[in-house]
């Protein structure tokens, strides 16, 4: 669905000394709004005008104002804010900023896979691209997976996808038995469940949170399991002075300082020798190219007219049913 674009050159741009203050000047000249996922590196939460999960990005961008959508995140998100958009400039800093779950869903091996379960209702994460969208019922997110598929009359058949992980979370959650798309994120399969436990016995009064899209060993550990946004909210509110985070460490920026206080250990990976639980695809973004993404208005965010139409509505009813 996106084409890759080149790396921009920053030898050969006169980048200001100051990208914080020229960020700020090109948002009031285009009438912009720059949207940034938690999972950004943290200067680029600190330029954001809202920082959020999948769910509320989508609500912001389907409730702005602004002329211009700055999406600092990967995507498919920026597709999702140009469905809602369609009328609205929609940049993304890096177009080769993907997403490994989107990708382990291609659009013609799920039309195959929906075509042989005829009767069954798609419901699929967000993090899927506009053509998965467009062949789905209903959208939801880590945030809204469960109260959707509550919603769903017990007789209906449901497709959940693409994401395994989350699927198997909300089949115990609901009690439903769907027929789950076998995808994954390569960050939230990629923590070790031995070195977690670990880092328990090192750190025996910390908490150890998750996100639903990480493997079940690592899941059965778990204090609390939710959403990006809900594990930021419960590190506020628990009465524990440690976390062990077992989701993209990008989040920790915002749990730190909201409780200085407190503790944060980033749960490790299985590989000792890569920042694998570091996204490859949200670090693409920077500072740099989200200015000059701004100044130069491009890379832009397009899909066909025909794709754009079929996937607003289940975005639609997302929004509806959260």
């Amino acid at each position: 669905m996106f084409t890759t674009a080149p790396a921009p050159n920053f030898t050969q741009s006169r980048l200001p000394h100051d990208l914080f203050a020229a960020i700020n000047a090109l948002k009031q000249e285009l009438n912009a709004v720059i949207l940034a996922h938690y999972y950004q590196d943290s200067e680029i939460q600190d330029i954001a005008d809202f920082i959020g999960d999948s769910l509320e990005l989508a609500r912001k961008a389907a409730n702005t104002s602004a002329n211009v959508i700055v999406f600092a995140g990967v995507h498919f998100m920026a597709e999702t804010a140009k469905i809602l958009n369609p009328d609205k400039l929609v940049l993304l800093p890096d177009l080769n900023a993907g997403c490994s779950l989107a990708d382990s869903c291609p659009p013609e091996a799920f039309a195959a896979f929906k075509a042989d379960r005829p009767g069954h209702l798609v419901i699929s994460y967000i993090n899927c691209t506009a053509a998965i969208k467009a062949m789905s019922d209903i959208i939801c997110t880590s945030s809204n997976a469960v109260k959707i598929v509550n919603q769903i009359p017990e007789n209906q058949p449901i497709i959940f996808g693409p994401d395994r992980n989350l699927g198997r979370y909300v089949m115990e959650q609901t009690g439903r038995n769907m027929e789950i798309w076998q995808g994954a994120c390569i960050v939230h399969e990629n923590f070790s469940e031995k070195k977690i436990v670990q880092l328990k016995i090192e750190n025996p009064e910390a908490e150890i949170i998750a996100h639903p899209e990480c493997e079940p060993p690592v899941l059965r550990h778990a204090n609390y399991i939710g959403s990006t946004t809900a594990l930021l909210k419960y590190s506020q509110a628990s009465s524990s002075q440690a976390f062990i985070v077992a989701t993209e460490p990008g989040i920790i920026h915002q749990m730190q300082k909201q409780a200085p206080q407190k503790r944060f250990i980033p749960a490790p990976p299985n590989n000792n020798s890569c920042a694998c639980n570091e996204c490859p695809h949200m670090r693409l973004n920077t500072l740099e190219k989200l200015y000059l993404a701004m100044k130069n208005q491009t890379p832009e965010i397009t899909m066909p007219l025909n794709i754009q139409l079929a996937a607003l509505q289940p975005i639609q009813r997302m929004l509806e049913m959260s």
